[in-house]
């Protein structure tokens, strides 16, 4: 059976996008809020909590090919794909909503060890489910154009999903959890107790969602293939073989290096918005809540840049403009070119640059995961296999690894700044802001403007794309 070159229903496609819900809604507590939590409300010493992180990324690492792998070779009556979905729900919620209610009275130690193993649970389940999710992508369609409209439901579901919980955080959780003794509810440990169950809730019904509405589409995604004796060595010579190109390796490299860049920039957020820009709780929240206009606009102009860009250049031209921008504003500040922090002007402006700037981020993911999917029949043709699991599991890899790797340097970002654990707003002196900020700025504008060099070697456009599907076509006719 071969991908469908139709278009999936509106249905299919919401069905397919809404699972990375469980996506968005991890990410934003372990990307936007676990450093933070950790560090400055359990008061655990920022490095070691990146180190935790560290060594779960090293998990990720060998988990990622192998779930790929597995669920492109998987045999049962549901497919290769939905076993490997419904199997992960409960593990994926029950250690998110863990990992936000540490005993206490615990050593550094033992709350370190902690953090390691909640981190590589949930990472490992979350692969087992969005790996193979992810996967459905070129199964559901191989028109070029069209795998990008299906991967901007997956995105807009994933950004919406997060940042709706980062909102539901700072404008319903934290203000309820303010009290005499904590005026910030942002600093309550019981506020991120409450903010766990309420995600790991999310995430079991947004897999069970996806998996349910997709189905009904098992008849017609492709089956395993025969079955071969394989050894393990034979196992990662497949790996390698199917992967191996120019183009895998450029957008390989150019994705882990742009989400570890999107890491440090999510584990550093809400220690601007608080610390450097000095907004409330409420401001942070309406700051958040523009994300979901990001969303939007980035998921409706990912396939009108493919159609008339394609996705190489659209990729490079979207991601220059929105990689200079990001830490724009934060330059300015450094140069004392900005009004005063307390002014309606720094809110608006910094609400108004996060949110154009985060749509365009939205759009250059879309593009750059459609490259991806592009990569499926390039594989084919070489190998004879449809790999839809082993594309994605790299790029689930990229996405986990780089954004975990990003928190990884914003710990020793708070460390080399001086940002003492425990400290609370307004408690950090202006050299301290000043430091993190200058440190920041540079590295991350380093690590996307390698991101936009390194892309550049992706080979694979329109038309060799649909040479390659003429090319396999021909060999199903003979």
């Amino acid at each position: 059976m071969t991908a469908a070159t139709g278009k999936p229903s509106f249905w299919t496609k919401t069905a397919y996008g809404f699972g990375s819900v469980a996506y968005g809604a991890k990410d934003a507590g372990l990307k936007y809020f676990l450093l933070l939590f950790y560090a400055q409300v359990i008061g655990l010493d920022a490095r070691l909590v990146s180190l935790a992180i560290f060594i779960a990324l090293i998990f990720d690492a060998i988990s990622d090919p192998i779930v790929g792998y597995w669920s492109d070779n998987f045999r049962s009556k549901w497919g290769r794909r939905h076993p490997f979905m419904y199997a992960a729900a409960i593990p994926v919620a029950v250690s998110y909503y863990f990992i936000w209610n540490p005993p206490e009275g615990w050593s550094d130690q033992a709350l370190f060890w902690y953090i390691v193993i909640l981190a590589i649970t949930i990472r490992t389940f979350i692969t087992i489910y969005e790996t193979p999710s992810t996967a459905l992508a070129p199964e559901l369609t191989s028109d070029y154009d069209e795998r990008s409209s299906i991967l901007s439901f997956r995105y807009f579901f994933g950004w919406t999903g997060g940042n709706a919980m980062s909102v539901i955080a700072f404008v319903l959780i934290f203000p309820a959890f303010a009290t005499a003794a904590i005026a910030n509810g942002q600093f309550n440990r019981d506020a991120y107790s409450f903010y766990g169950m309420v995600g790991s809730l999310v995430m079991f019904a947004a897999i069970m969602i996806s998996a349910l509405g997709t189905h009904h589409y098992i008849p017609r995604l492709r089956q395993a293939p025969p079955k071969r004796d394989l050894t393990l060595k034979k196992i990662f010579k497949d790996i390698y073989l199917t992967v191996a190109s120019p183009s895998f390796f450029a957008l390989f490299a150019a994705s882990l290096i742009a989400f570890s860049a999107s890491g440090l920039a999510a584990g550093l957020v809400f220690y601007f918005t608080t610390y450097f820009w000095g907004f409330s709780p409420e401001q942070i929240g309406a700051i958040t809540i523009g994300v979901f206009f990001s969303a939007f606009i980035g998921g409706a102009l990912a396939p009108f840049v493919t159609k008339k860009l394609g996705k190489k250049r659209g990729a490079l031209i979207v991601g220059l403009i929105a990689f200079v921008g990001m830490p724009l504003p934060i330059f300015l500040r450094l140069i004392d070119v900005l009004p005063e922090n307390g002014t309606p002007e720094i809110f608006w402006l910094v609400l108004i640059t996060n949110t154009i700037d985060t749509a365009l981020i939205v759009c250059y993911q879309i593009l750059a995961a459609s490259m991806m999917a592009d990569l499926v029949e390039q594989g084919e043709v070489k190998t004879g296999r449809r790999s839809e699991g082993l594309f994605f599991a790299a790029a689930t890899f990229m996405r986990k690894f780089g954004e975990g790797f990003g928190i990884v340097i914003a710990g020793l970002v708070l460390s080399i700044a001086g940002v003492a654990a425990g400290s609370t707003q307004g408690e950090l002196s202006e050299d301290t802001l000043w430091r993190l900020g200058a440190i920041y700025v540079p590295v991350i504008l380093g690590l996307f403007l390698t991101v936009i060099t390194i892309i550049s070697f992706y080979k694979i456009d329109r038309n060799k794309h649909e040479q390659a599907l003429r090319e396999l076509a021909t060999r199903k006719t003979n």
